[in-house]
């Protein structure tokens, strides 16, 4: 899981998105995008692929099974 919290914040910053920004496109509480950060929380199948929408990038790569 490591990974992916990596890359999510990666890509957050990349993008210039705030957590809140992103936790509001998301439609759920900043504090709960933060858990995904920390590792506390995992994302719905849902919100997973709408990460992978907002950031233009593959579900895999996210989850760390492949680079891009």
């Amino acid at each position: 899981m490591k990974i992916f919290q990596e890359r999510l914040m990666e890509q957050r910053k990349l993008n210039k998105l705030t957590q809140r920004q992103v936790a509001d496109y998301l439609q759920i509480a900043q504090p709960s995008y933060i858990r995904y950060e920390n590792g506390s929380a995992e994302p719905s199948l849902d919100a997973l692929v709408k990460l992978a929408d907002l950031f233009d990038v593959s579900v895999d790569y996210l989850l760390g099974r492949k680079e891009y």
